[in-house]
């Protein structure tokens, strides 16, 4: 019998070899049969794991998500001694910096979370329930991941927010996925610059000093 372990190793290698195979074909195209190849195993081990393709793309946006949010605590690393309002709009802003050479380094794997996200919203809208709950479930992860950013970060700078945390945790990541969609199109890389320096004030604007 597999232990746990065995059994989330196998499942890790197969969603990074969808992600490689998806890269390739698209998410329309995307096949079992093309995913067991990739990841030299069987189809029936691939089924054994994830029972349906629907399943596997799920497990394939949750982890792009969770790479996205977890740039996101490296601001932790480079600053210390950052107090006040000005302080969370530093500590905030060297937050949303520290995604951006993440996207750059794989911008086709951020075009493919696009991909996914109209994938589940089409299944959903043909009444997949497994579609349905992942669809809202993923945004889920990384506002839950946003809004631990955000509570550390007012507690670091003993600062406090003035609307609810969830609130400000849903307006920073959602215009975040408007800048990377946009720098998709364009790759306007002075733009993203002032955007996010823009984002970091309205999102400190939130606060006040305790």
């Amino acid at each position: 019998m597999q232990t746990r372990l065995q059994v989330d190793a196998r499942r890790a290698r197969l969603v990074a070899a969808a992600l490689d195979r998806a890269e390739q074909v698209g998410i329309e195209k995307l096949t079992v049969r093309g995913v067991a190849a990739e990841a030299g195993m069987t189809q029936s081990a691939v089924y054994y794991l994830f029972e349906s393709k629907e399943l596997l793309v799920i497990a394939m946006g949750e982890g792009l998500i969770v790479d996205i949010t977890a740039a996101l605590h490296s601001a932790f690393d480079h600053t210390h001694d950052l107090l006040g309002i000005r302080g969370l709009r530093e500590l905030v802003h060297s937050g949303l910096n520290a995604i951006w050479p993440l996207v750059e380094q794989t911008a086709d794997r951020q075009l493919l979370s696009y991909e996914i996200k109209t994938y589940l919203l089409r299944h959903r809208a043909l009444g997949s329930d497994d579609a349905a709950a992942i669809a809202s479930g993923q945004y889920r992860i990384r506002d839950s991941e946003s809004r631990a950013f955000l509570e550390r970060c007012a507690e670091e700078t003993r600062t406090r927010w003035l609307e609810p945390i969830d609130s400000v945790a849903r307006f920073g990541m959602a215009t975040v996925d408007g800048l990377i969609l946009r720098w998709l199109v364009d790759r306007d890389d002075i733009a993203v610059i002032a955007a996010m320096d823009d984002l970091s004030g309205l999102i400190a604007g939130k606060a006040v000093e305790i």
